[in-house]
């Protein structure tokens, strides 16, 4: 009995993601539960984050705002350890074995920038 798709490359794709979570937990230090859990409120809000107490109320991040802000003040990652695990991640690719990376080339107006006040009219032409 499983719960997992039968698909052989979903099976890959959840075991190096699973791997990575292990790992990641490992690089995380001193109050690591909490600050995986805020990782993973992080990574699972509706949108942008814009408030962190708000993450508090997560599912994903169960405790209550005190832990959360303690795992910030008090909490420590390894950047070392972070950065090699990052590094050793395998490439997406695609069917064909070329890699895919995604990029997002969306536009995002901001008329009320100081900076570059004609760059919106110059589309127009």
């Amino acid at each position: 009995m499983t719960s997992l798709p039968g698909d052989a490359s979903a099976v890959e794709s959840l075991s190096v993601l699973s791997r990575f979570r292990n790992q990641f937990h490992d690089c995380l230090y001193t109050r690591a539960d909490a600050l995986f859990e805020l990782t993973d409120a992080v990574l699972c809000a509706d949108g942008p984050v814009t408030s962190l107490p708000e993450l508090t109320l997560t599912a994903e991040h169960p405790r209550g705002h005190g832990a959360m802000y303690d795992a910030l003040n008090n909490g420590h990652l390894e950047p070392t350890r972070f950065r090699r695990l990052l590094a050793s991640l395998p490439l997406p690719r695609a069917a064909d074995g070329r890699i895919v990376l995604a990029v997002d080339v969306s536009n995002w107006l901001r008329p009320d920038a100081p900076t570059s006040p004609d760059r919106l009219r110059q589309g127009e032409r």
